[in-house]
């Protein structure tokens, strides 16, 4: 250790020397700690003294220099240093009360891995993104999702959005303030996965991107994440050759993989009850022997100890399903990518479902009727135009005549609901609801629940009887279910 930083560690005492002090001594570790990550955030120019102290405690307390460096990352310092891989879990996530007094060297610990985690997440530079920092910083976020007790890629929406952040995107690295004690982010969640997606929306704004689709080696650097398929969406008709087909093989990965998980969700309870005026198939998976052995009992022999069985009986596994329409409207504007994303996944789920006709329209200032390619997401986004204003009269024009009977018949219109004819498109949707279709207004399908909904159009829905939806696409599948079984 150099005597600079031998002074240091007798400032914060270390070893017996500090007798009564090491409490106190914890506390001004993890507040030098606290204060060097702050510093950070909001100016990328290093203070000496704080980066020298902070250097100091680090190595006191038996962690790699590596720690403090914003351009390792946190899978770089695991892939060395294994051990420290399952502190990560959960490091964010409130600790159990225990009684006695706290651990305070586990605190100053626990700071400087979330120190860590914090400033490669939050502090995202300034200038042109490569591929392979771009796929850094996705690892770095994941690490940090991982932290808060998150499976990695939750909270930015996707396998289980605006406007760059600000460094540190007003997140506190400790929910009782520097110096406080484990950082405890857990109640912000609902706030931070919009702000991973908007600074990863940054990032990708920042990539020379149609010069890494246009190589391979880069291209296969990317993962693929709702920022980036947004911004492969909208660049595609200026694509061709090497870079398009990189684009498809991204987006079809990324919609393979949030594919799989929603349609786990749907599959889960999508059933209907059990038809039993249509006899159980006589097979042995289907053979119900407690049912068997009940009504044969009277054949019991004592003498032989043997129960003589005249009938079988097996269970019912036919369902009752009606046949139903599901018309999914969405508005394709720039506001809405994630929704459009995640709905047409969705549709091509519920379009593979027995006995539901799927029906799905896209608009902006025009409709577009995609029902042909509902059961293929890949197909339908790639014929998606997005951006534009927003006329909801156009898509309503298409819907209608695809009502045939009302009571069978679900219309999910996905929108932000900022419409230019207001009040003609709140008409035909209220003709809708009354003709006995079940209406469903969302103001938002996304993984991260957030999302705004025009107020005249919520304070209308919520008079008729159909209030919006708006948060997380469990609701929605949800809400289908019911419905459709």
């Amino acid at each position: 250790m150099t005597h600079q930083n031998a002074e240091h560690s007798s400032r914060f005492g270390t070893g017996s020397e500090a007798g009564t002090d090491v409490p106190d001594a914890n506390d001004n570790r993890r507040q030098v700690l606290y204060w060097r990550l702050l510093a950070r955030l909001f100016d990328h120019e290093e203070q000496p003294a704080l980066e020298s102290a902070s250097l100091a405690v680090v190595e006191d307390i038996g962690l790699p220099s590596a720690l403090l460096d914003p351009g390792v990352s946190v899978g770089s310092v695991v892939q060395r240093h294994p051990e420290l891989a399952p502190e990560f879990d959960g490091l964010m996530t409130p600790a159990p009360e225990e009684d006695g007094d706290r651990d305070r060297a586990a605190e100053v610990r626990r700071a400087a891995l979330a120190s860590k985690v914090l400033l490669n997440v939050f502090a995202s530079g300034s200038g042109t993104v490569t591929a392979e920092q771009l796929a850094r910083w996705q690892s770095d976020a994941e690490w940090f999702e991982r932290a808060l007790g998150c499976r990695p890629g939750e909270l930015r929406g996707g396998r289980g959005s605006a406007g760059r952040a600000g460094a540190g995107g007003g997140v506190s690295p400790t929910g009782t303030g520097v110096g406080g004690p484990a950082p405890d982010l857990s109640r912000l969640i609902p706030a931070i996965g919009p702000e991973l997606g908007s600074i990863e929306a940054g990032l990708v704004k920042r990539m020379h991107l149609r010069e890494v689709l246009a190589d391979p080696a880069l291209a296969a650097r990317l993962t693929p994440s709702m920022s980036l398929i947004e911004q492969l969406l909208r660049d595609k008709d200026n694509l061709s050759g090497v870079a398009l087909a990189n684009a498809k093989a991204l987006i079809r990965r990324y919609v393979d993989e949030v594919t799989e998980v929603l349609r786990t969700q749907v599959e889960k309870s999508t059933v209907g009850e059990l038809d039993r005026s249509v006899p159980p198939k006589r097979v042995f998976r289907n053979l119900d022997i407690d049912r068997t052995i009940w009504k044969n009992l009277t054949n019991w022999s004592p003498e032989e100890e043997r129960l003589y069985v005249d009938r079988l009986y097996y269970r019912h596994t036919s369902r009752k399903t009606t046949p139903q329409r599901l018309i999914v409207v969405v508005d394709q504007s720039g506001s809405m990518v994630d929704s459009m994303v995640n709905c047409t996944i969705l549709a091509s789920i519920f379009a593979g479902l027995p006995k539901v006709d799927v029906h799905l329209i896209a608009y902006d200032t025009q409709a577009l009727d995609l029902t042909p390619w509902a059961h293929d997401p890949f197909e339908t986004l790639l014929r998606t135009k997005l951006g534009g204003g927003t006329d909801g009269t156009v898509a309503m024009a298409l819907a209608q005549p695809k009502i045939a009977e009302p009571r069978n018949t679900v219309v999910v219109w996905i929108s932000d609901f900022y419409e230019w004819r207001h009040q003609e498109l709140f008409d035909s949707m209220a003709a809708v609801h009354r003709s006995g279709a079940k209406f469903i207004p969302v103001g938002s399908v996304t993984s991260s629940g957030r999302g705004s909904v025009n107020p005249w159009f919520r304070e209308r829905f919520k008079d008729l009887g159909a209030p919006v939806i708006s948060g997380h696409i469990k609701k929605l599948v949800h809400e289908l279910k019911t419905f459709l079984t």
